[in-house]
């Protein structure tokens, strides 16, 4: 139902999850587009199903739904810091910090990266919504400085980076490189052009993974889960744009201090 990052996963006290779209029946307005657990109320599913569902994953947590804490996401470089769920409810920012246990800090994705961070000594989590601009915007280090403000300390920071577009999968257009090449000569390392493509393909994640490792992070995973090549699993607004459908779900990412695993979700 969810993945894992080794390194989140070994950290006494903490749960959190990449769900997948997991094994649900299709129970969403949109049928097979929405089949498993889509957690997005920007979807067109019906909003009882979506609340249901994240009533599932909070459960597979061992927290109630209601600890669950979501933005408004608007790709920006804005973090919240909060010790209530109800905080975050409508807020335009896109990434999320607490330091107080059983608050639960959701992203929705659907081809953007999840982050989760987490300091296991300062007793502070993190979650943030990444895509190409926040993550050149900097919402990975808006987490970081939040976190910090809250006692935390980079090279005591664990963070992961969830299924996102693969760099075998996310074509740019020929104006698209220029975003990152004025920055650094370097990030041209993070733009492939296979024999014979008329464009080049961007490694979202890989790009993250450099920049996460450049703060001086205590370790930084990447779990290398593309989200277009992957259907089964993995819910994707490229992959529904190239298929012509109409809608697509969202998948959510979750972290929390504190938690017990349920059994039978």
């Amino acid at each position: 139902m969810f993945l894992t990052a080794g390194t989140l996963a070994a950290i006494p006290g903490i749960r959190h999850g990449f769900f997948t779209r997991g094994a649900l029946p299709s129970l969403g307005a949109g049928g097979s587009i929405y089949q498993g657990l889509n957690c997005g109320f920007g979807s067109a599913d019906d909003a009882e199903t979506v609340r249901a569902n994240r009533g599932r994953a909070m459960a597979a947590l061992g927290v109630p739904a209601a600890a669950l804490a979501t933005l408004y996401q608007v790709h920006s470089a804005k973090a919240l810091i909060i010790d209530d769920p109800a905080q975050a409810e409508g807020q335009r920012a896109d990434a999320l910090v607490t330091n107080t246990p059983g608050v639960t800090l959701g992203i929705l994705t659907a081809d953007c990266s999840p982050l989760l961070f987490c300091d296991p000594q300062a007793g502070v989590i993190g979650a943030a919504h990444a895509g190409w601009k926040g993550a050149r915007f900097g919402v990975a280090l808006a987490t970081i400085r939040a976190m910090e403000s809250l006692g935390a300390r980079r090279n005591h920071i664990c963070a992961a980076i969830g299924p996102t577009i693969g760099p075998a999968s996310y074509e740019v257009g020929p104006e698209f490189p220029a975003h990152f090449l004025s920055e650094t000569a370097g990030n041209a390392r993070f733009f492939l052009r296979p024999p014979g493509a008329a464009r080049a393909y961007f490694d979202l994640p890989g790009y993250l993974e450099a920049q996460l490792r450049g703060l001086g992070l205590l370790g930084v995973v990447n779990l290398r889960e593309d989200t277009v090549s992957d259907a089964d699993r993995f819910f994707s607004y490229r992959r529904s744009v190239l298929s012509k459908e109409p809608d697509y779900g969202r998948l959510l990412s979750a972290i929390v201090l504190g938690g017990e695993p349920r059994e039978g979700i």
